[in-house]
């Protein structure tokens, strides 16, 4: 009987949520952190595109006011002073004498068709004037908002490098040490050691990547050492509302400012045809002056001279009939009905391509969520890969680089899900400015999500393995049932199934059930499976919905009881389902599925 080779003992390695805490409690204090709000309303003070945006459209309404003065009355008064030096030879006469007089002339356009179709055009114009400053107030909100999460991202993938720094470097110190007492080869402490390299230099490029977004958000709000606040934890991320992609793109066909734009010109372009044809019209105005003339000492016609006075007033219609302007009009019609086509298809042109933004970003956000849960379920797994890793090491069934990899895969998948969720935050936003209804107001739900504590990313200090650390007896890792609530893998397990189903991807389907899962009917496995993987790969686009999603747990058995929302290209159905689940090895997988 040969009796197992005893293992010496290895350094604890700390647990990936030990090595975050690890960097974060070494970090120095930092500012007071900002809101996303707060941050847009320091942007709207200080951006230059949105304050040009702004100053344009206060020039805007003042031209437009402009269009008025072509339907109100204009005055003007003129006064004039002469001398006059008169000479007559038969009879000799020389005489010199003064004028002056003052006129007063008043005129009100009746009858301009012209000029009111200006005063119409002023009207539309402070429209699109409107509607390009909210363009401009929706791109600051995307441009704030995309700045914003772009340091957080920075500052998390900075946060989860210098985690797994930590977590490297103790494996190092374990490949060492077991290299020392004879139990590993020099194999295992060099795969560490480019581990721990390759770490460092992901470090640098992370450092530079936040310092350089950080530097790109501190130009945008005009603030020094600008501090986002982070996301609370765990991260709630809301539902998208409306469920339906056609009622995004319906809501755009009346608010979204390009559609608004566009429509205006069109409306600008069928006055700028009756500006045109009015030139074939009459004209109809109001006239009145009133004069004085003075001659104090008389005139060449006044003998002997004295002075006089003369008052004129002259009140009466003026008409302009145009007959003939050498065709000048004829093709000045013609100029503008052209231009109004052209304004219709301008305004098509705007709605398609305002349906077609709506679309692809209701489907990116879709996309978005569906990662996040996929991500959240990989994770799970990651750490349990981790897990069972460490413990495969301990024991001598797992080499080195195994640990190292299960490491770097779990740190990336980490990342990955942090980004998501940035990204659907954002595309949520990006959705609304592609249908027209993004407002500050929808940055309050951000706000809500957001934690009261900045991000730190200060340089933890470096671990050390202590003599006492190297000589305690091992502990083998926790079951993955231990890195997370049981609760949150059950639920996990759940919609990974579900999001498998959507993808269309049979192999995952399949595995999430239990080598003790009985099919309904007297059906066998095999053929279960064969029916099963058959309906998934030769349906179209697959939509499965879950809600009302309520989890218990007790021991290693669980419930899942939830509503399921299923859509595909032959079929849709809405009921409850209920799931048992066994955690086996680690994983919660389905021994018992049941419509309600």
């Amino acid at each position: 009987m040969t009796t197992p080779k005893k293992l010496p003992a290895r350094p604890v390695m700390l647990p990936l949520s030990m090595a975050i805490a690890a960097v974060l409690a070494t970090a120095a204090p930092m500012a007071k952190a900002q809101s996303l709000v707060e941050l847009y309303e320091s942007a709207r003070a200080y951006d230059a595109a949105y304050q040009s945006a702004k100053l344009q459209y206060d020039a805007n309404l003042a031209r437009a006011d402009q269009a008025k003065a072509g339907l109100l009355p204009t005055a003007g008064i003129s006064a004039g002073a002469t001398r006059t030096a008169f000479e007559n030879t038969a009879p000799v006469i020389d005489r010199s004498f003064n004028t002056q007089n003052a006129t007063l002339n008043l005129s009100q356009p009746l009858y301009r068709p012209g000029n009111w179709a200006t005063y119409e055009q002023a009207a539309k114009q402070v429209e699109q004037s409107q509607a390009q400053l909210e363009t401009a107030n929706q791109d600051l909100i995307v441009r704030t908002s995309q700045a914003y999460f772009d340091v957080l991202a920075a500052q998390d993938t900075l946060t989860f490098v210098r985690a797994q720094k930590i977590a490297t470097a103790e494996q190092l110190a374990s490949a060492k040490r077991n290299f020392e007492v004879g139990t590993s080869t020099i194999t295992d402490t060099r795969e560490a050691q480019a581990r721990y390299d390759l770490v460092i230099s992901q470090e640098i490029a992370a450092e530079n990547d936040l310092r350089v977004k950080k530097l790109a958000l501190d130009t945008l709000v005009g603030k020094t050492e600008a501090q986002p606040k982070p996301l609370q934890v765990p991260v709630n991320l809301p539902p998208l509302e409306p469920a339906d992609v056609s009622t995004w793109v319906q809501q755009s066909e009346a608010v979204h400012p390009n559609i608004r734009l566009a429509q205006s010109g069109l409306e600008i372009a069928d006055l700028e045809v009756k500006k045109a044809e009015a030139g074939h019209k009459p004209t109809v105005d109001l006239q009145a002056s009133y004069n004085v003339t003075r001659n104090p000492s008389g005139t060449a016609t006044t003998i002997p001279p004295f002075a006089f006075r003369t008052n004129t007033t002259s009140v009466g219609v003026v008409l302009n009939v145009p007959l003939f302007a050498g065709f000048s009009t004829q093709n000045h019609v013609r100029e503008t009905l052209s231009l109004r086509d052209k304004a219709q298809s301008d305004l098509e042109g705007a709605r398609r391509t305002v349906a077609q933004a709506t679309r692809a970003a209701y489907f990116g956000v879709q996309s978005g969520q569906g990662q996040v849960k996929a991500l959240e379920a990989a994770e799970l797994s990651s750490q349990s890969a981790l897990d069972a890793n460490k413990l495969g090491y301990q024991v001598g069934v797992r080499i080195n680089i195994d640990v190292l990899n299960s490491q770097s895969q779990l740190f990336q998948t980490k990342r990955d899900l942090a980004k998501a969720r940035y990204d659907v935050l954002l595309g949520d936003l990006k959705l609304r400015q592609a249908n027209g209804t993004l407002t500050p107001e929808d940055l309050q739900k951000i706000n809500a999500l957001l934690s009261t504590q900045p991000v730190s990313s200060a340089t933890p200090a470096a671990p050390v393995v202590t003599a006492a650390a190297a000589a305690a007896p091992v502990a083998p890792p926790a079951p993955s049932t231990a890195a997370a609530p049981a609760t949150a893998q059950a639920e996990a397990a759940v919609r990974s199934w579900a999001a498998a189903w959507a993808a269309k991807d049979a192999a995952s389907y399949l595995a999430a059930y239990s080598p003790d899962f009985v099919p309904p009917g007297r059906t066998s496995r095999p053929a279960w499976e064969k029916q099963r993987r058959s309906r998934i790969e030769r349906q179209g686009n697959i939509e499965i919905n879950i809600e009302n999603l309520q989890v218990s747990v007790n021991g290693d058995q669980a419930t899942a009881t939830f509503t399921q929302s299923y859509k595909s290209r032959a079929t849709s159905s809405t009921g409850r389902k209920q799931l048992q689940l066994k955690n086996t090895a680690g994983r919660w997988l389905i021994v018992n599925e049941t419509s309600l």
